[in-house]
């Protein structure tokens, strides 16, 4: 790839991110809570590792953000993955009261609650935080899935917008018949949309991902953004990074006890409201650095390059997903076919069908 297009690659992403950045206007502390009650200590687990940049910067910022708004009527204890159960345990735990909260990833329940694929985000729908935002909260899409997790016993605060969903692959993906045989590491509707595509879809654990790179059992994989690939070390065992991403953002989520969040006052249900949106400003903001940071790094570092897809590929994988949508919506129409009609007039909408 020539200089010049790893600048105009390189521009592409920045005017992506910038989009996404300019919309989010809640970063400000919600108020403080004048009202007194029984001091009340809610244990939060999530998903992120600890020693990563966005456990502090994301996961323990938002409990300090709550603790301090309240101040101290509502402490949010952080605890990390599997310190109290088990990552794909953590929604049962939460409606059992073992928990009491989760900062987590919607993905890992789409099988129990089809509508977490639409609060995780669907391939080429979003491309930018304020269209996800406009979706869940103007378009009303997040009281809906707030009435599917309901009948789990939790409620979802909201979504937090998380980056991308960026591909890694070991050859580029340009045109639609790049697609075809490539074997892509993915999950959720994302391996049913990317197998309509002509793809390979490769179940493996996160764990497991680099050696599966790196000895072939997979040719290309995501892990969230850019940055979260370049965490995982991806740009050592593959050799381009596929743009635009998949959709942007994707989004991960805090849900909590129903029980206890019915216990809480209205002020205090603001608080924790305001605190987890104003999260996504604040890690968007962060991701967008991270994910430039990470894509010099891997041009200049490591030689990798910017495989940039054609108009037409999006245009394919937009109608592929929305017919996932519409599958889903068909096994699941009390919540997932409201909120797929949902999608589809946010599509018309944005004049992307």
């Amino acid at each position: 790839m020539t200089k010049n297009n790893k600048t105009l690659s390189r521009r592409g992403f920045l005017a992506r991110g910038s989009t996404a950045v300019a919309g989010a206007g809640l970063l400000a502390a919600p108020a403080t809570i004048a009202s007194a009650s029984t001091p009340v200590t809610w244990r939060m687990q999530t998903h992120f590792p600890t020693g990563t940049w966005y456990f502090s910067d994301i996961f323990q910022d938002l409990a300090d953000r709550i603790t301090t708004a309240t101040n101290g009527e509502l402490v949010i204890e952080t605890h990390a993955p599997g310190s109290i159960v088990g990552t794909g345990d953590k929604l049962i735990a939460c409606s059992r009261g073992t928990l009491d909260a989760a900062f987590t990833f919607p993905a890992y329940w789409v099988g129990q609650i089809p509508a977490a694929g639409h609060l995780n985000g669907n391939l080429a729908t979003f491309s930018s935080t304020q269209e996800m935002e406009y979706y869940m909260y103007e378009m009303g899409a997040l009281d809906i899935i707030r009435e599917a997790y309901a009948e789990r016993g939790v409620q979802v605060v909201g979504p937090i917008a998380g980056g991308g969903v960026t591909l890694f692959g070991k050859r580029p993906i340009r045109t639609l018949e790049d697609f075809r045989g490539y074997r892509i590491r993915t999950t959720g509707t994302a391996a049913r949309v990317l197998e309509r595509l002509g793809a390979a879809p490769v179940s493996v654990a996160g764990g497991e991902l680099y050696q599966a790179l790196q000895t072939g059992v997979v040719d290309a994989a995501h892990w969230g953004s850019i940055s979260g690939g370049m965490s995982m070390n991806f740009q050592e065992v593959t050799s381009f990074i596929m743009q635009p991403d998949l959709v942007y953002p994707t989004n991960l989520e805090v849900f909590v006890n129903m029980n206890r969040w019915n216990a809480l006052g209205e002020d205090h249900k603001r608080v924790v409201n305001d605190a987890v949106r104003a999260t996504t400003g604040i890690y968007t903001a962060k991701i967008l650095y991270e994910d430039v940071s990470g894509m010099n790094r891997f041009i200049n570092d490591h030689g990798g390059e910017v495989a940039m897809m054609e108009d037409a590929v999006l245009d394919e994988m937009r109608s592929a997903s929305m017919a996932v949508v519409d599958e889903i919506s068909e096994q699941d129409p009390r919540y997932s076919g409201r909120l797929g009609e949902m999608l589809h007039e946010f599509m018309r909408f944005t004049g992307k069908l």
